[in-house]
């Protein structure tokens, strides 16, 4: 007899776990403890229970038993939240605490079930690091450096990272990676090595698409031996930062190809991510209607809510709004409720405090945002450009420099790099070296043509270094960009509170031609 929770469907008899339509590969054992906990539901169940159902009475490690544990909450999107189904009681047991029900189910009751709430965000585990070196005093340092980065990704919002005691089990074990993603439940593992040559350390690390096998990152960190601490801690911050961004454009990729039709609140967050990443009007466009579908879908889900006050805020910068529409109230608000709903979620407070930034009429709360953000995760290059690029305008250029270039440290080969070179321009333009801030500006535009903060800040730096000629070009461009640009319109949109930043910008825009 089938039984039916959330928007899972698992049948015994066919040995099938499906959530919704799409079938969810699990391993034998993992199955037997998820059936075995759902007909035993009723009461709290042991170690020995577990044993004997599952394993008939064979012993097994406790790491085995763990893994086998982890696996069946990632197959069932089990967060440890919200989304609980199996609850663990210290020194009892285990117990399933989803609502179930037996026997056919009616389409209807499925599908309302499947868009009640948002997928899961992408799973990653950590598997060990080998030691290459042949000293087996190193391995301390490879299983540091494992345990450190599963730590820093904990802090991720919107990743599930498997816990150490998991994904070490595959320690020594020459084992598919496909395999362990299925194991384990993840679709992304990290691997890596450490190998040591005299007085030398070299440590690789790789991401791989744990369903297709594909690598989607690597890259190597040298350093002295005699520095093992600081090269870990080198190490972790730069993995974590390269990693978080390519983990959400991998995932947003992946989603892109599902059918319109079976989209829930978290495929459609995705989708909105990708639409973003093409910074059109008409892209910006359509990634806030499918923001406004999740919410639809789930009123209260913070990214979605974040996400589409970031989206506002993009739009709102580069012009391509009305000012008759009240499109700033709308998208300040959601930046609130957001961060009400996830306080602890790194990624909705940088979106929330950007946005608030760019569009509330109240501006010095970003701030706080952006350190609570970061508090939480340290490493997000993101949230440092753009908290940078605060402090830079408030007249801190130095404070807001050391931000931005650490977030280029930690992703060097950002997609997103135009953010940090704009907002590098805009420091240099504070410091009144322009032809530095020339030489950020250019290289924030060779990545992202339609960048509007590059365009304005190149020419006041072109003015200002005397290319008055290039600027007039560069101000046609910005024209096209945004066609009803206007110098008033522009100071009325934009926080500038230095004042002399503000007079800078008159002054060269005026020179260039830009219509007043």
């Amino acid at each position: 007899m089938p039984y039916h929770f959330n928007d899972f469907t698992l049948d015994p008899d066919r040995r099938e776990l499906r959530r919704g339509d799409a079938l969810v590969a699990v391993e034998p054992q993992v199955f037997d403890l998820i059936e075995f906990l759902i007909r035993a539901r009723d009461r709290v169940v042991s170690r020995d229970d577990v044993l004997a159902a599952v394993w008939h009475g064979r012993i097994v490690s406790e790491a085995t038993l763990g893994s086998r544990v982890n696996a069946a909450r990632m197959a069932l999107g089990d967060n440890g939240g919200e989304q609980r189904l199996i609850r663990t009681l210290p020194r009892k047991g285990l117990r399933f605490v989803g609502e179930v029900r037996e026997g056919a189910v009616s389409t209807q009751t499925a599908a309302a079930s499947a868009g009640a709430r948002p997928s899961e965000g992408p799973a990653i585990a950590v598997l060990p690091f080998t030691n290459m070196s042949g000293d087996a005093e190193q391995d301390y340092f490879a299983d540091g450096i494992a345990e450190d980065i599963t730590t820093a990704l904990s802090r991720c919002g919107g990743l599930t990272v498997i816990a150490r005691n998991s994904a070490f089990t595959y320690k020594g074990k020459t084992v598919d990676i496909r395999q362990i993603g299925r194991d384990l439940g993840v679709g992304y593992v990290l691997e890596g090595s450490v190998r040591r040559g005299g007085d030398r350390l070299r440590i690789t690390g790789q991401l791989i698409d744990a369903v297709s096998g594909a690598h989607l990152w690597a890259d190597r960190f040298d350093g002295a031996a005699n520095e093992v601490f600081d090269l870990q801690d080198r190490i972790t911050e730069s993995v974590v930062g390269a990693i978080e961004p390519t983990l959400h454009v991998a995932e947003a990729e992946r989603r892109r190809a599902a059918p319109p039709g079976k989209l829930d609140a978290y495929d459609l967050l995705l989708r909105a991510y990708s639409l973003r990443y093409q910074f059109t009007p008409a892209s910006m466009e359509a990634a806030l209607d499918c923001l406004d579908r999740a919410l639809a879908l789930d009123p209260d889900y913070a990214p979605a809510m974040a996400a589409s006050a970031y989206c506002h805020a993009l739009r709102h910068f580069q012009g391509w709004l009305s000012p008759t529409d009240p499109y700033r109230e709308r998208a300040v608000a959601r930046a609130w409720r957001a961060v009400e709903l996830a306080p602890g979620d790194a990624q909705v407070l940088w979106m929330a405090a950007f946005a608030i930034w760019n569009m509330a009429d109240e501006i010095e709360p970003a701030r706080e945002l952006f350190e609570r953000s970061l508090a939480i995760n340290p490493n997000s290059a993101m949230a440092l450009v753009l908290g940078g690029w605060i402090e830079a305008m408030r007249g801190n250029q130095a404070a807001g420099r050391a931000m931005i270039e650490r977030a280029q440290r930690l992703n060097p080969r950002d997609p997103r790099g135009w953010f940090a070179s704009a907002a590098l321009a805009i420091c240099a333009v504070l410091d009144q070296n322009f032809a530095e801030a020339v030489t950020w500006a250019d290289k924030a535009l060779a990545q992202n043509r339609r960048f509007a903060v590059a365009l304005r800040v190149l020419i006041v730096a072109l003015v200002r270094n005397g290319d008055r000629e290039r600027a007039t070009q560069v101000a046609r461009e910005l024209l096209k960009v945004e066609p009803e640009f206007t110098i008033s319109r522009f100071l009325a949109r934009i926080p500038f509170p230095v004042e002399s930043m503000s007079k800078t910008y008159v002054e060269t825009l005026k020179a260039a031609g830009v219509p007043d």
